[in-house]
């Protein structure tokens, strides 16, 4: 079996192998006509099941074939304009290109004597994403393997920051955080000891934007009854509305009652990158610490992720030395181990898909492609705002359009839940476009989230076509059956 290890004298089964792969993803991405073929998880799970690991193929082309049938064929494929789903973007070439040399490679970037350069170019990339932040000269960070861990280590250094007379007891530990903010804040507080109830909902303004007002009240109502103003998460990008909270009035709050704060921009990372955007994360250059997905707003292969902080001495905090891996003489001796940054030990270069992006298209280049998304949001605003057959939530500051369908004929709020859910499922099984759905108000609404230079305000305006057609089907069925 050592004919299958990559080394010196495999190198040509490599190339082959690979190259094959790469044929059949090639050809599947210039073919692909719909981005789901609409297959259920009862159709595809006998196919899985099929497979015995124990008795293996024997070759590359032969184990292709199977991944054909059973993955290829199904996928949900990104790159397709008419995936408006969830905050998946398609990705650029050489980041996949990097994909592979760092796969083959297979650095692990806890420390230096495992990684060298790669090291290297993952501190050139966090001290890049500082700068373009403005987080300052003491500024520090480390990639992740998401939005979620990024926050969670965020979390981690503002709980450890609060003074140690007020970490006495956890209990009285606050966050605060919109109640358009990610789920991820909830559990961190979780995961840290806090609780999930240690987090405060704040409200929004009718564009999605946490209410400073509200946010003061709250941590004045904190300091008052005796409790510890841990943190505040800002969101510049809400998964739903891609909102953009107000940082500056932030900023000013967490100054006054001492609160850590952090900003969630793991979607709306994009407009550091960006030519003309720019200036709507102005104020987050007063954050403690910044969360960036790159595989959202910066169309990376998953996972590329980073937390980043103003004051790199808190990543102390997540720092544990072991003698075989980074002995605190490492220290001493100035070697750069990423490990002592990280909550991960073994972790990917994920970092040079980032690093060939911008060798190769430049950062004005992403930031032009996350600026041809946010142009079609707001080209798809208007498509909805003049239409009568829908109902749109707030007008987008990034790429997401939050929407109902409403029917002509008078109908209960109920009903219309029950056609719109139908008219996304519907959709999905016919694989012809994927939408996403949420709650607004506790009312059932659909979703696009325009992540795709590629898609056009005509497929915009097919997809609604498509959800009315199904909504009303649904709603004529059931007027059928009640009379």
């Amino acid at each position: 079996m050592r004919s299958h290890l990559l080394n010196g004298t495999t190198a040509e089964l490599y190339r082959s192998s690979v190259t094959e792969g790469v044929e059949r993803v090639a050809s599947k991405l210039a073919t692909t006509r719909r981005p789901f073929t609409g297959v259920s998880p009862d159709e595809l799970a006998p196919a899985i099941a099929a497979v015995d690991l124990d008795q293996p193929l024997g070759d590359s082309s032969a184990a292709l074939d199977e991944l054909e049938r059973v993955y290829l064929r199904d996928a949900v494929y990104f790159h397709h304009p008419r995936y408006l789903g969830h905050l998946n973007c398609p990705v650029v070439i050489p980041a996949v290109l990097a994909e592979a040399v760092l796969s083959a490679v297979n650095s692990s970037l806890d420390t230096w004597d495992q990684s060298a350069g790669g090291t290297l170019i993952e501190r050139k990339l966090i001290d890049w994403t500082t700068r373009r932040i403005g987080l300052g000269p003491a500024a520090d960070g480390v990639f992740t393997s998401g939005g979620t861990q990024s926050n969670l280590q965020a979390m981690l250094l503002a709980r450890e920051e609060v003074k140690p007379a007020d970490r006495e007891d956890l209990s009285k530990l606050r966050v605060f955080a919109s109640e358009c903010s990610h789920f991820s804040v909830q559990k961190s507080a979780t995961l840290l000891g806090l609780g999930a109830d240690a987090v405060v909902s704040v409200p929004v303004d009718r564009d999605r934007r946490m209410q400073t007002v509200a946010l003061a009240a709250e941590l004045e109502k904190c300091r008052r009854t005796g409790l510890v103003p841990m943190a505040v998460v800002a969101t510049a990008g809400t998964t739903d509305f891609g909102s953009i909270d107000p940082l500056p009035e932030i900023a000013a709050l967490c100054d006054e009652y001492g609160a850590w704060m952090h900003v969630d921009a793991a979607y709306g990372c994009g407009l550091l990158a960006s030519p003309t955007r720019r200036a709507l994360l102005e104020g987050i250059q007063h954050a403690d610490s910044v969360t960036v997905d790159y595989h959202k707003s910066f169309f990376q292969p998953v996972s590329s992720s980073a937390v980043l902080v103003r004051d790199g001495a808190t990543l102390r905090h997540a720092t544990y030395h072991a003698d075989y891996l980074n002995p605190r003489r490492t220290v001493e001796e100035k070697i750069p181990n990423q490990v002592d940054k990280s909550l991960q030990t073994t972790r990917r270069f994920d970092a040079l898909k980032l690093w060939m992006t911008l060798r190769v298209m430049g950062a004005d280049g992403v930031g032009r492609l996350f600026d041809e998304v946010c142009d079609l949001a707001a080209e798809g605003w208007r498509l909805l705002a003049a239409d009568p057959r829908y109902d749109v939530v707030a007008e987008p500051r990034l790429s997401t359009l939050v929407f109902r369908y409403i029917p002509e004929r008078v109908a209960s709020p109920a009903e219309i839940d029950r056609a719109n859910l139908y008219a996304r499922k519907a959709l999905f099984a016919s694989g012809e476009a994927v939408v996403a759905g949420t709650k607004v108000d506790g009312r059932q609404y659909l979703k696009f989230t325009l992540l795709n230079p590629e898609t056009t305000a005509s497929d915009i305006a097919a997809v609604l076509d498509l959800i009315a057609g199904h909504a009303e089907q649904y709603l004529g069925e059931n007027l059928v059956h009640a009379s």
